[in-house]
């Protein structure tokens, strides 16, 4: 088996920098994880936030802590900096090679969308952000990794995606429509839910938007690791 991960995200329009902060690290007892942070409004005080909140998760899972564990320890910490004034939404994906499961770690209201068996499962309870008071506890789910998972994760510029203009985007069904094409990859899935956003809020989206997406798929020819960036210049220091 091959674990591909993609991450598709776009500030918001007329803004300096994006309040949503995305990293990928390697596990130290085997895998992957994925940390994706969106900070409370936008802009430079958002990537602040969010950006403390990505580097505590990091720190915890780079010295072995269980991610749920990490969670809590990163929305204390965002407690005791800023005394419960701001908050965090926040979502790991972590392929687990020592368990050989995928655990899928939430503490946002935005739902994460799931496929696996032919089946699409949206991961709605109701989740808190962290960093407005101590001991948040995230939703943690565990999945074994398998070909043809799919875990899509967002920020909530997705969910609210046209709505200024009276439109919905529906991302369940999306994910959906993308997977019922031929092998789609993550960047594929990523970037098509990524313009369809920009499509419904008219090319100009009213907050910062990230996707990600982690796809199981058979093993490739050979054992290399790979990961690929794509940086605007533009966005350069933002």
């Amino acid at each position: 088996m091959e674990v591909q991960i993609a991450i598709s995200k776009i500030k918001k329009y007329a803004t300096s920098s994006s309040g949503d902060t995305a990293e990928v690290i390697e596990r130290p007892n085997g895998g992957m994880s994925v940390v994706l942070a969106d900070g409370q409004s936008s802009g430079k005080g958002a990537k602040w936030v969010s950006s403390l909140v990505v580097r505590k998760v990091i720190q915890f899972l780079a010295d072995g802590v269980r991610d749920g564990a990490a969670a809590r320890a990163a929305s204390d910490a965002l407690f005791t900096e800023r005394g419960g004034r701001v908050s965090a939404t926040l979502n790991i994906l972590s392929a687990d090679l020592q368990t050989g499961t995928l655990v899928i770690t939430r503490n946002n209201p935005a739902p994460v969308v799931i496929s696996y068996d032919d089946q699409i499962k949206v991961l709605s309870e109701e989740s808190d952000a962290v960093g407005l008071r101590r001991d948040t506890r995230p939703m943690i789910s565990e999945i074994p990794l398998a070909p043809g998972l799919t875990v899509v994760a967002y920020t909530d510029g997705l969910v609210h995606a046209g709505s200024y203009f009276g439109d919905s985007m529906e991302v369940s069904t999306c994910v959906k429509v993308e997977l019922e094409g031929e092998n789609p990859s993550p960047t594929n899935i990523a970037d098509s839910l990524m313009e369809h956003a920009l499509k419904l809020d008219r090319g100009r989206p009213r907050d910062d938007i990230s996707i990600v997406v982690l796809r199981v798929v058979n093993s490739g020819s050979d054992l290399i690791r790979r990961m690929s960036v794509h940086l605007p210049v533009n966005a350069i220091g933002k």
